[in-house]
């Protein structure tokens, strides 16, 4: 909106005609400005969601911003954590190799001690990977005629060997856990062969190595696909990925025990029911409070924390609402709380539960004002 400021000339008409002329004058600009600042809080309200948008750390696709981690500083230290078993390195009792370094001069007067037997033996171990390589195997099945009725009969090859060339379990094992479970594209992957063992695959091996465990793993994911809709709480996500330069949505669903990843071009209900394990459901739901969860109403739903924490951080860093960052301290408390008892109860005891309720509701009303 432009406003439109009246002209000197204007000003001195209105002063000459009388005062009710020149307050119809101010009365027009007043308006101007009125209907000014109702759109600047429009654009305002309109650049703050945008922000909001921007600053919010949701999985909400391939496009994040880095996210904040909700460790607290001095939460855990670096290095091993109390109770993990530790890993240092010990001498073993039987090497693969010994290296016997003999002593054959006296370092002092320079006589010889090829014929004196040894006092004492000093050990020290080196732990290393050899030079690796693919290793080439020939079968060769010999061929013989009987005398007796002229048959031709054959050696039996291995029943995993079916080819004039081909590779072995182990090469396609190691090309799947590279690509599969580390995430390393196709190119790096042959690249690594080539590195490390001196013989480079084919990107081809690579996939059809991961096609054909697909096809052996398949009767276990359907396993864990059943047992998940028979838990009684699972963990449900989504997240954004590049599938052949497209866009597409890995699905998960687990528990501490389960996990089942599915791959699916849409986010929302679409893909829930062709994964249908949702639909199935009739445990508790626990998500990120994404609107189409709440479609599935034959399951209880369980809000996460940790969302809830990055919403929390959110608010406390964009409004300087403190109500925020006192309930982010409550969250953690409680969790603090709940996997102390745990280790002996499945619950909190009543008063600890009703001291935790008050200072939650508390915190709750003190938000509620500041609306």
């Amino acid at each position: 909106m432009k406003i439109s400021f009246p002209t000197q000339k204007e000003i001195h008409e209105a002063y000459r005609t009388g005062e009710e002329a020149v307050q119809e004058m101010f009365a027009a600009v007043r308006d101007q400005f009125v209907q000014l600042s109702l759109q600047v809080q429009q654009l305002n309200e309109l650049v703050q969601k945008l922000q909001d948008q921007v600053n919010k750390t949701s999985s909400d696709g391939l496009k994040k911003p880095i996210t904040k981690s909700l460790r607290k500083s001095g939460e855990r230290p670096n290095g091993g954590q109390p109770g993990h078993p530790g890993n240092t390195l010990k001498q073993v009792e039987k090497p693969d190799k010994t290296q016997v370094h003999k002593v054959h001069i006296c370092q002092k007067c320079q006589s010889s001690l090829d014929e004196i037997e040894g006092i004492d033996i000093e050990k020290r171990q080196v732990f290393e990977i050899p030079p690796l390589h693919i290793e080439v195997t020939e079968h060769q099945s010999i061929i013989k005629k009987c005398p007796h009725c002229g048959t031709i009969n054959r050696g039996q090859f291995p029943c995993e060997v079916t080819q004039p060339i081909q590779y072995g379990a182990n090469v396609k094992a190691h090309a799947v856990y590279l690509n599969n479970h580390h995430y390393i594209p196709f190119e790096r992957t042959v690249q690594f062969f080539e590195d490390v063992f001196g013989h480079r695959i084919s990107e081809g091996v690579v996939i059809e190595s991961g096609n054909k465990v697909e096809e052996q793993v398949r009767p276990s994911n359907e396993v864990v696909k059943q047992k998940l809709i028979e838990s009684e709480v699972v963990n449900f996500d989504e997240s954004g990925l590049r599938v052949k330069k497209k866009n597409q949505w890995l699905h998960v669903a687990s528990t501490p025990e389960l996990t089942y990843y599915q791959v699916h071009s849409k986010r929302g209900c679409e893909a829930m029911n062709a994964i249908d394990i949702l639909p199935q459901f009739n445990g508790i739901a626990v998500h990120d409070h994404w609107k189409p969860y709440f479609k599935y109403t034959n399951c209880d739903h369980s809000l996460c924390n940790a969302h809830h924490l990055r919403e929390l951080t959110f608010i406390e860093e964009s409004y300087e609402q403190n109500w925020a960052k006192d309930m982010g301290v409550l969250l953690r408390e409680i969790n603090k709380e709940v996997k102390q008892v745990r280790v002996e109860a499945d619950h909190l005891e009543a008063n600890k539960l009703k001291e935790l309720e008050i200072r939650y509701d508390k915190i709750i009303e003190e938000g509620k004002e500041r609306q």
